[in-house]
């Protein structure tokens, strides 16, 4: 299994940098597939496996969400709910690992971590090493620039010179945003699609990144770094 993850990825990998001015277009297509298991189905859905090997692509370079394997039905309108730990590490919500409680805002993370590892050409799992990085430390080399003012530095070198830097830099805020350790600070799907329109202005994010702060239960705020 993680040999064939290994090759969807480094396959989708390539085609990425072949056609970098397609990166936009499957960011949305991605975030489109989740606006409908989210909001717009009777019931939420929620994915919790969002990586780059479950993406796939047609000639035209439109993307579909694939392997619900992993997914759960809820109701629009309750808390998350304790499903178990599962997924890819490297992908998964600091929240979610800590309490098992998958939610509409763990795939937003999950999302977001696609979101910087398209533009940047690396990948928060790195199958070959058989190693995964600290949880958010794509992230947090990322958000270091972002925060320096050198967001654009970050983008893949293979591809920087015909990347639209516009797009790049919309692309890498909308995936730190979504990526954001706190649960609270995190968009919905619908406003990360609007940035990614350009419907709506690029969010200030802080020059750090933030702490994972959530709220477990009533009158309690947990890190999840502390058990």
């Amino acid at each position: 299994m993680e040999d064939n993850d290994q090759a969807m990825s480094e396959s989708m990998r390539e085609k990425w940098r072949q056609r970098s001015g397609k990166k936009c277009k499957i960011s949305l297509g991605v975030a489109s597939a989740l606006l409908y298991l989210h909001e717009e189905w009777e019931k939420c859905i929620v994915h919790r496996d969002i990586k780059a090997s479950n993406i796939m692509l047609d000639s035209n370079f439109n993307a579909k969400l694939g392997d619900f394997g992993l997914a759960r039905l809820m109701d629009h309108e309750l808390q998350p709910q304790t499903t178990g730990l599962a997924g890819t590490f490297g992908y998964m919500a600091p929240e979610y690992i800590s309490t098992g409680r998958a939610s509409k805002e763990s795939d937003v993370y999950s999302f977001g971590i696609v979101l910087v590892e398209i533009v940047i050409g690396k990948k928060s799992v790195e199958p070959r090493q058989g190693k995964v990085e600290p949880e958010a430390s794509l992230v947090e080399r990322v958000w270091d620039q972002y925060g320096r003012g050198e967001l654009i530095s970050a983008i893949d070198h293979q591809i920087g010179k015909d990347y639209d830097m516009k797009q790049a830099e919309c692309v890498m805020t909308v995936g730190l945003w979504c990526a954001d350790p706190d649960i609270n600070s995190r968009p919905s799907i619908k406003q990360a699609i609007q940035v990614l329109n350009f419907e709506a202005p690029l969010p200030s994010l802080p020059h750090k990144m933030p702490i994972a702060t959530y709220w477990y239960g009533p009158g309690m705020a947990v890190s999840p770094w502390i058990t």
